[in-house]
């Protein structure tokens, strides 16, 4: 397999997640960064000893060492720069959401696929070893049939109007942030997307949700009780919950742990333990092999499945009748 030459538009918090854990593999590398803002490309090259920094998204997509671009900006602006980056021939993976709506990725896919190239959204839970764990214990039915699954995420922190995670303008609130977790989760869990959806949400005074909450029903009376928020303390877990027993998955968006309850048995922790530096190490490792072997899309992670979240996420937001200005 190919070293991927990596490209990095953006340098907050997620960024650094992903240059540390590329730094821990060996099929890619990060050749070059890109920031709008002054001086912060330059900052996070000299830290991670990457040769090229830009101040312009555009001369970093135009530097053809560049095989892949991950894009770490605020949401609203994944939808340009994933275009820009296609444009140029770049391959995508992308901090989810990988689009604020529908509408925008279903522009994106097309042009991908017109150029051969791969795109995937970034959602690292995915491809962690504690979840193709819980995958497969789910299809052996150690808990028997599935009935209900409870998911929650939330964070807590004194953000201000202008924070992103409170910014209309940056497509802020729990939903697109926070809520994306769980109702992956769901679709972990039952391999399927729901038929009916309820749900409800405290929109605060920047006009995103603060908190929200949604009931997926399926065909077959599953159900998933799911929630998030940036205002509430409360613990994020999910609670898989079958005819013969249940499973507990704390902190279940990064699981190192599953908990197997079983009647008249002992707690069963299965344990997977790593380094917060690796956290984003399966999913690049992922992207990589991908990318290698020539594929536009990943076999876990399929963009019909990103689409399908997108539009539970479209159809809650319609119910709470938020509207971002992309839409």
């Amino acid at each position: 397999m190919r070293q991927i030459k990596w490209g990095l538009i953006g340098c907050g918090n997620i960024a650094h997640q992903f240059a540390q854990s590329l730094g821990k593999i060996n099929s890619g590398t990060l050749c070059a960064v890109a920031s709008n803002t002054s001086n912060k490309a330059e900052l996070f090259a000299k830290k991670y000893r990457v040769d090229n920094f830009y101040t312009s998204y555009d001369d970093l997509v135009n530097d053809k060492n560049i095989d892949a671009v991950y894009i770490a900006t605020p949401h609203n602006f994944h939808y340009e720069n994933a275009k820009l980056c296609i444009a140029h021939n770049k391959h995508v993976l992308c901090e989810k959401p990988i689009t604020i709506n529908t509408k925008q990725l279903l522009e994106l896919i097309p042009l991908a696929e017109a150029k051969n190239l791969f795109l995937m959204e970034a959602v690292w839970t995915r491809f962690l070893p504690a979840i193709e764990k819980l995958q497969s214990l789910i299809t052996e039915g150690i808990i028997g049939e599935i009935d209900t699954l409870k998911a929650h995420f939330s964070i807590t922190g004194n953000f201000g109007p202008s924070h992103r995670l409170m910014n209309k303008e940056l497509a802020g609130g729990a939903l697109l942030d926070l809520g994306i977790y769980p109702i992956t989760f769901a679709n972990l869990v039952f391999g399927k997307h729901p038929t009916h959806i309820k749900s409800s949400a405290v929109i605060g005074e920047t006009g995103i949700d603060e908190s929200s909450f949604y009931l997926f029903e399926y065909d077959n009376g599953q159900r998933a009780v799911l929630s998030s928020s940036i205002k509430d303390h409360s613990p994020t877990e999910a609670m898989i919950c079958g005819s013969k027993g249940y499973i507990r998955v704390p902190e279940f968006l990064g699981a190192r742990e599953i908990h197997i309850h079983l009647p008249e048995q002992t707690t069963r922790v299965i344990n997977f333990p790593r380094e917060e530096e690796e956290n984003f190490v399966y999913e690049i490792e992922h992207a990589n092999k991908c990318i290698s072997s020539n594929l536009t899309q990943s076999p876990i992670l399929p963009l019909s499945e990103s689409l399908a979240i997108i539009e539970t996420m479209d159809t809650l937001r319609k119910q709470w009748n938020l509207v971002y200005k992309e839409d």
